[in-house]
Order: C-alpha cells, then structure tokens, then sequence
C-alpha cells in the first residue's frame, strides 16, 4: 500500500507550485515527502534540494535521519558523497542540503530548485518568504495543524497554485499495532488533542488552557539552572535551561523518550552542563543518584499536597521567554490544559498529559519558593550552599 501523502506528491507536482501534507502524527508525511524528493534525484540531475526545518537539533533528530535511513535501505548511500561539516548529500548528481533556522546565513543566502519545510507551522512568516523567494521551482510544506491560527492557513492555504491533502495515522501502512492503540488512547482522554493529532483536522482555541503568556526571547548570558523530568516508557524525559533575573527564561535541552541515566548524563556532558544546579523529579532517587555519580550536581526538587498548583501559580506570575527552538516547550504550552468538570468548566486541577516541560520548568523554580535557601548538599565530596 502507497502512502497517500506519497500518491498525491506524485500526482501535483506537475499541477501546483506549493503542495502542503496536512495530518495528524505518524500519518507518514514527512517520510513520504522524503521517498518523492529521493525519486526527484533519481530521476534528474543537477537540483539543489533544501530540506528545512525551524532548529537544527529537531532537523537532525527527524528529517535528516529519515533521509539518510531510506537512502542506506534502498542502497543509495555512499560515504564519499556525504559532507558531515554542511550537513549535505549529493545523490546522482543533485545536491540535498539540510538547513534550519538558527542558520540565519543559510537560508538568506542560498537558492534551490526545490524546497521542503518540514513543520511549516514552527516557520515564521518572514521566514517562509526568504526560503520561498530563493526556490525557482516546487515547495513542500508539511506539518501537523495545531495552532488555531497561523500565518500558513491564510497566507499559503489560500493559493490557488497550492494543493492540499489531509491524512492520518490510519493511512500509515506501516505502523505497529501498540503505537495505533497509544495514538487512540486519546480519543477518550483528551478530544481536542485527538482532533488534530488523531484526525489531522485544524485545531480550535483550547478551552482551559494553562499557560497563555508565554513570549519569545533569545536565553540571556547568565547563571543557569535547570529542571529534569525523567522519561517513562513513551513519556519523553525533558530537560531545561533556565535563568532567572526577575523574569524567567527557559531553553529545551533535552525531550527524547527511552533515555537511561547513562545517556542522560552523556547528553548533558554534550550540552555543557558542568557544577548548575538541577532540580529534578524526586520521585525517581535512583535516576538522581545515578547522576549525580557521574558528576552533575541534581537534587529532588519538593513534591507534596498543592505543589503542582502552587507551582503553576509560581509561573503564571512572571514574565516568562522561551528560545524560538524549544519546539516542544511551545508545544507543551499550547496543550497543558485544566481538567473540565461536569459542569463543562475548568477546575484547578490541571490534566497529567503535556505536561513534561512543564514539570521540569516547575522542578527547576523550587529553589525560587519564598526566596529560601536550599539546605546544604553533597555532590562528590563537595559542598554547595544554596
């Protein structure tokens, strides 16, 4: 069975300028625009190719990994033509160049034949014009429709040389019958989720959402600390950066599920985390001491009756900044929701899903409750007062 992503890619290409690969998760868009672009070099010759996302990490951990996947599968792959240093591949003659927004130099300054924004939706709009002024020739655009509104729908949508197709999880023919059942889950458990990552439809306003003050910054120079939240089967472990100058700003660090202690301290050892403090998940001593035996300085931050709401409260109180990079912390924020009571209205109790960045963000404040100290702690034979 063809994806119907991949059928309708072959079917406009010829038809429409843009084609936009609307769906829900896992419905297979963004490996079905990956297979039609590694056709496209198969069969011509001479094209630059830009594969772009909004950072580089996410572009590294999905599109970038599927491509090189599929090439190695269908024996394509060839070391000699892979340069590492540009994140490029030359595949018969047609260079694949993978580029992200915190490359501000790459996506000014380049021209391409043909473009595909994988995650439109994290693009800005000025952005989107940049790439699209230097592409000559077909644009793919793909993306879950999670916000509400957004510049893509009205701007983009509405082209009469644009083309849209909808799919959904059930037109991936290659999913496992666990991950089906892990996606259906929330047909029960939270409607307007379900909508658009079950059903591929565009998103309303969410009733009971959370967190709505949220702005972008770029993470002052500064002292650092973090919140960790550790991972359980498929909930990913999120890990932090936060500063705190009276306003508080936050940068994703780490959201990869099946993380053990090990591969945590190893990530965090690649990001430069050396002697900051890291509040984490108390209820997981073992994960912490772990850590803390290969160096880092974690301690569990405080859990007890009203903690969650308390630290809920603690936020919406500040001014708080994210790095236009954490996907996920923007992500987490659109959807942490409060519970809907029976009379259809929010209650104080907030849902226990979306909420991993949340979490780690709540950890790492817990030094900030009442301006206290924290008691002493030991980490590898030193001592540090906070």
């Amino acid at each position: 069975m063809i994806n119907p992503n991949l059928k309708f890619l072959r079917e406009q290409v010829h038809e429409k300028k843009i084609i936009a690969l609307q769906g829900g998760t896992r419905s297979g868009k963004t490996y079905s625009a990956l297979q039609f672009l590694i056709e496209i070099c198969i069969e011509y010759k001479g094209l630059t190719i830009s594969i772009v996302r909004a950072t580089l990490p996410a572009l590294k951990a999905t599109a970038m990994r599927d491509f090189f996947e599929i090439i190695q599968t269908e024996g394509y792959y060839d070391e000699k033509y892979h340069n590492k240093t540009d994140s490029t591949y030359t595949l018969n003659g047609n260079l694949v160049e993978f580029v992200s927004l915190d490359q501000p130099q790459k996506v000014r300054g380049r021209k391409r034949h043909i473009l595909f924004a994988n995650e439109v939706n994290e693009l800005d709009y000025e952005s989107w014009k940049q790439l699209l002024f230097r592409t000559s020739g077909k644009v793919i655009a793909d993306y879950n429709p999670s916000d509400p509104e957004h510049w893509f729908y009205d701007e983009v949508l509405t082209r009469d040389d644009c083309a849209l197709i909808v799919t959904t999880y059930k037109d991936n023919p290659h999913l496992p019958q666990s991950l089906i059942e892990e996606i259906e889950r929330y047909k029960t458990k939270d409607a307007d989720y379900w909508k658009v990552f079950g059903e591929g439809e565009r998103g309303a306003s969410r009733q009971g959402q959370i967190f709505t003050h949220f702005q972008k910054a770029e993470m002052p120079v500064g002292r650092y600390f973090y919140g960790l939240d550790f991972g359980k089967s498929n909930d990913p472990t999120a890990l932090i950066k936060c500063h705190y100058n009276g306003k508080l700003y936050l940068d994703e660090i780490i959201y990869q599920t099946n993380l053990t202690a090990s591969e945590i301290g190893h990530l965090m050892k690649q990001n430069g985390i050396g002697q900051d403090m890291v509040y984490a998940d108390s209820s997981e001593p073992l994960m912490i001491r772990e850590l803390v035996a290969q160096g880092f300085n974690v301690v569990g931050a405080k859990k007890g009756p009203g903690s969650v709401s308390g630290g809920i409260d603690r936020i919406k109180s500040m001014d708080v900044f994210v790095t236009d990079r954490s996907t996920n912390i923007w992500k987490e924020s659109q959807w942490y929701q409060w519970s809907i009571g029976k009379d259809g209205k929010p209650t104080n109790e907030p849902k226990d899903l979306h909420n991993h960045c949340m979490d780690s963000i709540r950890y790492s404040l817990d030094h900030l409750v009442n301006n206290a100290p924290r008691s002493p702690v030991r980490t590898m034979g030193r001592r540090i007062d906070w």
